[in-house]
């Protein structure tokens, strides 16, 4: 049977996902809501944060025409995730690139686009969701190949073949005015321009492959997906793990799983062209090429993007401490780090200091989604402020990351946003108008965007969309001065009641309710005219035997602001910690009693 290796390339929300399985059940490769994005927090907030494969057989058997197996790989669209997609745009042969009819091309269709041009590879354009009041399929068809020129593409990528789509409802076109029932257009298209992966030369050839994702199997140890570009792999072999760097290792294959459909199913070989899990190499890092022989020629090595951010994870100290994790000491969350790091290659961890551990990611939202794996499976921990890795080269001149930020408002908007991102040292580098919305296009350093998302709806009235991406390293823009917002700290601790809370909500904004347990030094709330506050939460109403006119008025309560790891990492201060367990999301002073703090 033949082989094509694809990978479905996006920016967030533009329905790769929901592409990809809408291909599955039409080829019967998965029923019903068996859907390619199966964690729950992918489920949850409607984003992939995993590249994950998958296969299917078109034509079914018994068609008449030869059946070919499509292996397909489904990334990740958020810029946080990126190393994700450059290495997998490594290991296949063509890609889908997936773009919104209405949004057009947005900051990550520009990250993916340009990897996958740079790396020779010709992509196929699916023009997705065109049953959209507002979309505009030749429009956009137009933006793509702008993009592909802007991003120095030959004349034979820039010839792309497109389809149109609608996702949801499993249907493509060649031209929009075709009536199509399903999504067998796009299914030819790819057999049509996918070139095979398979060839009877090089399956005789010594076995070479290389892993291009990692997993971890609690019975299995570590797990290597991995693409076979020459010979069979099978059960059993003696192979050599070789890299540039480190000695050649030799290792056994002790078991095989091919992909069918979402599931993996345990086979005796493989052959050229397949991208199987392969368990037994304990130490394989991605990149590293597996051969049968010892004087194998090296594949090109995948380098993963390195982190942007850093951050101190500590062990719980709170007043609070151990009442709700089961896993609260520093060996355990030392443990869970090291097993982090067998599979999430874009992590970095310091592991030097007994009690604090230094973790560099790629981004907040990268840091974000560790920390609420780790609440759910029971760990208690607290963090430190997010900050920039900084480089310093032999001179000692300093350059940090600098990102591309795309904004798409209506117009009224726009000035605000433009103030309060100058503030933030971002230049604006273009303005597109459409209608009733501008699209602005700044770059600056990575540390403007820090606490602004939350700030970007509020200006925004949440119809403004923000999205960027990490460019490159450049010198080193100043200070910025980006918190608006100061503390309301707890001097005391005990319950929250309504009548403190009342008094305190025309201060600034809360993020507790009545009942809540607090501590002294717990950060309850931020004040709108940015200095330091502290404040009595459990103070309740004097009674007395007099009445008094206003003293009986009701309590009426704002809701409070819910405190997620998210909104923690963005307005916490570099004096504050966010203390995270399985039940609560705390901003805390470090050093809690204030007296202490004055020292």
């Amino acid at each position: 049977m033949e082989i094509r290796n694809i990978a479905i390339i996006a920016h967030v929300d533009h329905g790769k996902t929901t592409l990809t399985d809408a291909l599955m059940r039409q080829t019967g490769a998965s029923q019903g809501d068996v859907s390619m994005d199966s964690n729950d927090l992918e489920q949850e907030r409607g984003i992939t944060i995993y590249a994950k494969n998958a296969s299917l057989v078109y034509p079914a058997s018994g068609s008449g025409r030869e059946s070919t197996k499509i292996n397909i790989v489904d990334t990740p669209g958020h810029a946080d995730f990126g190393s994700e997609v450059e290495r997998v745009l490594r290991s296949i042969d063509s890609v889908l690139l997936v773009v919104d009819a209405q949004e057009g091309p947005m900051p990550q269709t520009r990250f993916v686009l340009k990897k996958s041009l740079e790396l020779g590879l010709k992509p196929m354009v699916v023009i997705n969701k065109i049953d959209k009041p507002a979309a505009d399929p030749g429009r956009v068809e137009e933006q793509v190949l702008e993009l592909f020129w802007e991003l120095g593409a030959t004349d034979e990528q820039s010839n792309f073949p497109v389809i149109y789509a609608i996702g949801r409802d499993g249907i493509a076109k060649k031209k929009l005015t075709d009536d199509s029932k399903d999504l067998t257009p796009l299914l030819e298209m790819i057999l049509a321009h996918v070139p095979p992966a398979s060839s009877s030369a090089l399956t005789q050839k010594p076995l070479r492959a290389q892993p291009f994702n990692l997993g971890y199997d609690n019975f299995l140890g570590r797990l290597a997906i991995v693409r076979i570009y020459e010979g069979v792999i099978k059960v059993g072999d003696k192979v050599y793990i070789k890299n540039a760097e480190k000695e050649d290792r030799q290792a056994r294959i002790t078991k095989l799983f091919s992909f069918k459909g979402l599931e993996r199913v345990e086979v005796a070989q493989a052959s050229t062209g397949d991208i199987v899990l392969v368990a037994g190499l304990e130490d394989i890092d991605i990149g590293e090429t597996i051969s049968s022989e010892e004087v194998a020629e090296l594949l090109p090595h995948i380098a993963v993007d390195e982190p942007t951010i850093a951050l101190n994870f500590l062990v719980n100290n709170s007043p609070f401490a151990g009442r709700e994790g089961k896993f609260v000491t520093s060996r355990q969350i030392r443990d869970r780090l090291k097993r982090e790091l067998e599979v999430n290659v874009g992590l970095d961890v310091d592991f030097s200091q007994a009690e604090i551990f230094k973790v560099s990611g790629r981004g907040e939202l990268h840091v974000a989604i560790l920390l609420e794996n780790l609440r759910r499976e029971g760990f208690e921990l607290q963090v430190s402020q997010p900050q920039v890795i900084f480089h310093v080269d032999k001179q000692g001149n300093k350059s940090e990351p600098f990102e591309e930020v795309v904004v798409d408002t209506p117009q009224i908007y726009q000035g605000t946003i433009i103030e309060r991102l100058g503030q933030r040292k971002m230049f604006l580098k273009d303005i597109k108008t459409h209608s009733q919305s501008v699209r602005l296009i700044f770059e600056g350093p990575t540390r403007g965007l820090f606490g602004y998302h939350s700030q970007f709806v509020l200006d925004t009235k949440g119809e403004g969309i923000i999205a960027s991406r990490f460019i490159e390293f450049r010198p080193f823009a100043g200070e910025i001065q980006k918190r608006i917002e100061g503390s309301m700290i707890s001097m005391i601790g005990g319950k929250a009641l309504g009548f403190a809370l009342d008094n305190l909500q025309d201060r600034g904004t809360l993020y507790i309710k009545p009942g809540v347990e607090v501590y002294e030094g717990m950060v309850i709330g931020n004040t709108a005219k940015g200095e330091e506050m502290y404040v009595n939460p459990t103070k309740g109403k004097q009674l007395t035997n007099m009445r008094a006119s206003g003293s009986d008025e009701a309590i009426n309560l704002t809701p409070p602001f819910e405190l997620t790891i998210e909104h923690g990492l963005e307005v916490m201060s570099e004096d504050e910690y966010l203390e995270i367990t399985p039940k609560s999301v705390r901003l805390r002073k470090q050093t809690l009693a204030k007296n202490m703090r004055n020292k």
